[in-house]
């Protein structure tokens, strides 16, 4: 094994090959560690994300050093058969680079049975092994910014469908009506580690086609639309929404729903998702007396603007943003953020541009009415999982507060919130593939500025820097977890910075990580603006004798 360090409150073990990963995940999930939150198998290696105040990274090292490897998990008897029409827009390209026909792909994808070996970079994206040794390509070098769902892709010896649309760099041979991610089904995700797998050709097929993919007629990216569920997600007794509501008459660049995350679901290739600046939301919460990890809403830019229907109270964080109120009469005048502010029937709460930071943060006295999906009521962009993002017309139903609820103490705005005017400064924790960079890369990293595009969003700020980060080892990278803050270096040489909508797992090399308590301000960094990255320390390998 290799330890290598991620962040400050996680490290990668890396094996020799996917047999002894899989063994090592066995031993973790059968005995696990204390202090170990979640783990992220991959295809030579497993992500652990610990808690740094109950167990060290040494400790870590030490104990999973010393587990057994030599048991081998047997693979399950399920066999599921894909559908695929082989009209990939990248199959001409991948048969050109194999020197053989199209055909001949097509031949070899569906002639061989594949195991699924993990999941992750997205819910129900299953990472197949097995099949035919010679279908072994390279990603692509810079990586589209939408595949359709239903997309078959090759990447490195590795056969996967695309859940849902979404980015990504694989090489694309086809596509299938299966649909891979389902929250109708009781188990969303069609394909699980062990299952077995085949595809078929449709274009050979003479009738109809029988699989089991779930539920008919239920939504795969677990999203509403229109009005908000009337439910409480702390399922409390006697909290049914109240008469009060909010109705959205607009909602900016783009509003959605985020509370802490639904941690805890890397198995089923879902990521935490939540709000990207944490303290921001929680502020929001106490000001309004809500529980710290109720819901809000999270907006970027400005254009939010809010009518209540009823009398409520909110209270806006995060981002210095000009609020205006105005009265069902007309009259209207400023109000502060970070205070709890009282609106009556018909009153209209606006958000501008914000002068700092990007995202505003707005919490609704009581909690909002809106329906968790899988233990969260996240928007998960990338993932398409959680309650839609918000609509002209929307009407978000307000809970009752519970009894003895306080409504807090106005607080002061973040200090030194991002700007495009002056440099933001991240740090960064090196690794855990710092190794594959130049050492020029590595110092040009924090030697250099680098802008922020708006290509950027929740699942990462994607940059741009004078001269780009070079690779001193150009091989293809095997899919490896990822973390919240990784700044993922695809062939291109520009970084992405990963926020809370990240893939959980990403076949590019990672330089380093900003250290979580930048992620926050992370999370604020508006469009245009330039970063400088300081290394906190050296890159190395983590050791099993370590103290």
């Amino acid at each position: 094994m290799r330890f290598l360090p991620v962040s400050l409150n996680a490290l990668l073990v890396e094996l020799a090959d996917l047999d002894q990963t899989l063994a090592l995940l066995a031993s973790l999930q059968r005995d696990p560690l204390h202090g170990v939150a979640e783990l992220v198998p991959a295809a030579r290696t497993i992500l652990v994300h610990y808690r740094p105040w109950a167990t060290t990274a040494s400790a870590l090292v030490r104990a999973i050093a010393s587990r057994d490897l030599s048991q081998r998990v047997e693979r399950s008897n399920t066999l599921i058969e894909i559908p695929v029409r082989y009209d990939g827009e990248d199959l001409a390209e991948v048969a050109q680079w194999l020197g053989i026909t199209p055909a001949e792909v097509v031949r070899r994808h569906t002639g061989s049975e594949y195991t699924v070996a993990f999941t992750g970079f997205a819910p129900g994206f299953a990472y197949l092994s097995g099949g035919h040794p010679s279908l072994d390509v390279p990603r692509r070098r810079t990586p589209r910014t939408q595949i359709p769902a239903g997309a078959v892709g090759l990447a490195g010896a590795f056969s996967g469908v695309y859940p849902k649309a979404s980015p990504g760099g694989w090489q694309i041979i086809g596509t299938t009506p299966v649909p891979m991610w389902d929250l109708g089904r009781e188990q969303p995700a069609l394909l699980q580690p062990g299952y077995r797998v085949r595809f078929v050709d449709m274009a050979a097929l003479d009738g109809g086609f029988d699989t089991p993919i779930g539920t008919a007629g239920s939504r795969p990216d677990g999203a509403g639309s229109g009005a908000v569920p009337a439910v409480d997600p702390h399922g409390q007794p006697g909290r049914a929404a109240s008469s009060a509501a909010l109705k959205v008459r607009c909602t900016g660049l783009l509003t959605v729903f985020q509370d802490p995350g639904r941690h805890g679901q890397a198995g089923q290739g879902v990521s935490a998702s939540g709000a990207l600046d944490q303290a921001a939301l929680r502020t929001a919460n106490r000001l309004v007396g809500n529980r710290s990890d109720s819901a809000a809403l999270e907006t970027v830019g400005g254009g939010l603007q809010l009518q209540s229907q009823g009398d409520t109270v909110l209270a806006v964080t995060g981002a210095q943003a000009p609020l205006t109120l105005r009265t069902a009469d007309g009259r209207q005048w400023n109000v502060p953020t970070h205070q709890a502010v009282a609106l009556a029937d018909g009153d209209t709460l606006s958000l501008g541009q914000p002068g700092a930071g990007a995202r505003c943060y707005i919490a609704a006295r009581g909690g909002f009415a809106v329906a968790p999906v899988l233990g969260s009521c996240a928007t998960d962009t990338l993932a398409g999982i959680g309650p839609a993002p918000l609509a002209v017309g929307d009407v978000l139903g307000v809970l009752p507060a519970p009894v003895g609820a306080v409504v807090g103490m106005p607080e002061q705005p973040a200090a030194d919130l991002p700007t495009v005017d002056r440099d933001v400064v991240l740090d960064v924790v090196l690794g855990p593939r710092t190794d594959w960079f130049t050492p020029e890369s590595v110092a040009r990293l924090a030697g250099q500025r680098w802008r922020v595009t708006p290509q950027s969003n929740r699942v990462g700020l994607r940059l741009a820097g004078e001269v780009p980060l070079e690779r001193a080892i150009t091989g293809e990278l095997p899919s490896e977890g990822t973390v919240l803050g990784a700044l993922q270096v695809p062939p291109s040489g520009q970084p992405i910075l990963f926020l809370a909508d990240h893939p959980l797992t990403g076949g590019y090399p990672v330089i380093g990580a900003v250290a979580p308590y930048h992620l926050d301000r992370a999370g604020q960094i508006p469009v245009g603006a330039w970063l400088r990255f300081n290394l906190v320390g050296p890159f190395e390998a983590l050791q099993p004798s370590a103290d």
